[in-house]
């Protein structure tokens, strides 16, 4: 039984790893043509660099899975705050008050959730280092 099993788990490793190059590959080529863009308008808008900064933080949630083998939950959720961040950017003009009020209770929960998130990984850390100086 695992004998069927390894091949299985090898396919999905393989398979994790490939598209988490796709997506490095990606983000780099959206960077450079967003940079190209902003080169041939001659022009830096706000919501320009957060989009760049979505795309840098794309870049190190791949990192970050390469070097430790797992993506830490709070990664995803500061890329979500900071694409809301740049909607309400684009958008404010053309949105109602409330809708900005939404997309801000949007930012303001999910900050809530990578606070609470970041708590409960450093207290699992500590508890892993605690079992570690346990097992010496």
């Amino acid at each position: 039984m695992s004998k069927k099993i390894k091949p299985i788990q090898n396919f999905i490793f393989i398979s994790e790893r490939g598209i988490l190059l796709v997506i490095a590959v990606a983000t780099i080529i959206a960077t450079l043509i967003e940079l190209v863009r902003i080169i041939s308008v001659q022009s830096v808008n706000l919501s320009d660099l957060f989009l760049l900064f979505i795309y840098a933080e794309v870049l190190g949630m791949v990192g970050v899975f390469y070097r430790d083998n797992r993506i830490p939950v709070t990664l995803p959720i500061i890329i979500a705050m900071t694409a809301l961040t740049r909607m309400i950017i684009q958008e404010s003009k053309d949105l109602d008050a409330i809708n900005i009020l939404f997309e801000a209770s949007g930012i303001l929960l999910l900050s809530i959730a990578a606070y609470i998130m970041s708590m409960k990984e450093k207290n699992s850390l500590s508890k892993l280092k605690t079992r570690e100086k346990e097992n010496q």
